[in-house]
């Protein structure tokens, strides 16, 4: 998959005329056996470094949701308010999928990822400090969570681009697996660790946390993974904007005329969207839903009462009321439904690509398995998203939570890889353009499902909008989705 960076082997595949560029510019597919099991120690290097970035990429991404309850009561936020705080990550987020996509197809996945990774680092390190800059909370971290999307808006364009040039088609499931399964394990570790820091040391110590834990892993890859000359030969690449040989450019036109391509673009915007949704409300749905949970030693009828008045009412009721005052509560109850669902999402990811290249293996058509996937990622997942709204139990609701968020992962081995299978001499870019897609349905999704929230004082209406945006995707990819290359043309169309 990643071969020794002194000892690349350049080929072209047979039916694609590309122009091999220096190695500044690009990486290239490694394809002689000596050379393949010569660089196996180097793969599962970098796969294990790949895998610990996306775990720390959402351990930044998801520290602002597991502290919204918390700042909202520091800083007098409502519900609208902290929705635009949540969805204002997705402003930035949407504008440079395009552009990581690019940038990695064109200079190196790996080299945009560490770039990047220093500068969101660095950001998430000093939010507690931006937050008390000056009296303008609001602006000061919607501005933050705005800087934050546009640096990690590159980071799995890029990984897209690496993964598809580096891995066979037979085992790009389960390696997208693997590496996509840092985002549950960076939920997972935020949830953890960040329930526990919140309690004890307030919810300033998750930021100094994650930021700090990014800033170690930049290094690291900096120190033993890559060389000094491949990062000032990449920067060298963008400061003198050379331009791209004629066959690498992207055959745009050409790609956004198969229905396959929009199909591949609007099932990843429903993936996208109602993953972010769940990802940004869940720990404030269980918050104020199950506040009995939290405080065992409170009166059930007292918890009882209060959660009902903060979820049921009139619409202007709802519209008026602050957030609840926080009570203090057994760490372990916020562990849990922080933690649980994302701890079974890593090895529903993990299953999902091992089934997935199997059923390959086996002989089984690769938009076939692909559908599979897609079928449990979306559909199914959103029947148990659907029962989160009708179920006034805790540990039924950690279940629901729990299941919905492990099928969504299936997702990972179905239209991430299809976007593999059907560009892959510009996945990066393909994918960042369907990954914006996503990004912006998510700034309308979180803000919408906010203002259901606000407005009706139910968490149905935003368990029903999750279904419904699941359900539009899985049809779409069921009916045009297909698996065959698509980038292919004897003369292309530049970009």
């Amino acid at each position: 998959m990643f071969p020794r960076p002194g000892a690349l082997s350049w080929t072209v595949r047979r039916h694609t005329p590309r122009q091999v560029e220096p190695p500044c510019v690009c990486m290239t597919l490694t394809s002689r056996r000596q050379d393949s099991q010569e660089a196996r120690p180097e793969c599962q290097a970098w796969t294990g470094t790949l895998l610990l970035g996306t775990c720390l990429l959402y351990c930044a991404r998801s520290s602002m949701p597991i502290c919204t309850v918390s700042m909202s009561q520091d800083f007098g936020w409502n519900k609208k308010e902290a929705g635009i705080v949540l969805s204002s990550f997705f402003w930035g987020y949407c504008l440079t999928q395009v552009v990581g996509g690019h940038l990695g197809d064109r200079i190196g996945g790996e080299k945009v990822i560490l770039l990047s990774a220093s500068a969101w680092g660095s950001i998430t390190a000093v939010t507690p400090l931006l937050a008390h800059l000056s009296s303008a909370h609001l602006a000061f971290m919607t501005f933050s969570r705005i800087l934050m999307g546009l640096l990690q808006g590159v980071y799995f364009p890029a990984l897209t681009s690496l993964l598809s040039q580096k891995v066979r088609e037979s085992e790009r499931a389960f390696t997208y697996s693997i590496v996509g399964a840092g985002s549950q394990f960076g939920t997972l570790l935020t949830g953890a660790v960040g329930s526990l820091l919140l309690e004890w040391y307030g919810w300033q110590s998750i930021f100094y946390f994650s930021g700090g834990l990014t800033l170690l892993w930049v290094w690291y890859v900096y120190r033993y993974l890559l060389s000094e000359k491949d990062l000032i030969l990449a920067l060298g690449v963008l400061a003198q904007s050379r331009p791209v040989s004629r066959h690498s450019r992207v055959p745009w036109r050409r790609l956004f005329r198969k229905p396959a391509v929009w199909a591949a673009v609007v099932s990843q915007l429903s993936a996208a969207c109602s993953f972010f949704i769940l990802l940004s409300w869940l720990p404030t749905f269980f918050e104020e839903t199950f506040p009995d949970a939290k405080n065992p030693t409170s009166e059930p009828e007292e918890a009882g009462a209060e959660a009902r008045m903060w979820t049921e009412g009139s619409p202007a009721m709802a519209r008026c009321r602050p957030w609840p005052p926080l009570r203090p509560h057994s760490p372990l109850q916020g562990w849990i439904f922080n933690v649980v669902p994302w701890l079974v999402a890593i090895p529903a990811s993990l299953f999902s690509g091992f089934l997935s290249d199997h059923l390959i293996n086996q002989g089984y058509r690769a938009i076939t398995v692909r559908k599979l996937m897609q079928g449990m990622g979306l559909g199914l997942s959103s029947v148990f998203a659907l029962c989160l709204g009708h179920t006034s139990s805790f540990c039924e609701s950690v279940v629901f939570a729990s299941a919905s968020i492990g099928l969504q992962t299936f997702n990972h081995s179905g239209i991430s890889v299809n976007i593999q299978d059907l560009a892959p001499s510009c996945a990066g870019f393909l994918f960042g353009v369907a990954n914006t897609a996503g990004a912006l349905a998510g700034v309308v999704g979180v803000c919408l499902g906010g203002y259901l929230i606000e407005t009706t004082g139910s968490w149905t209406c935003l368990f029903n909008l999750v279904a419904i945006i699941s359900n539009l995707g899985l049809c779409t990819f069921l009916v045009f989705g297909q698996a065959q290359r698509v980038d292919l043309s004897s003369t292309h169309e530049d970009l």
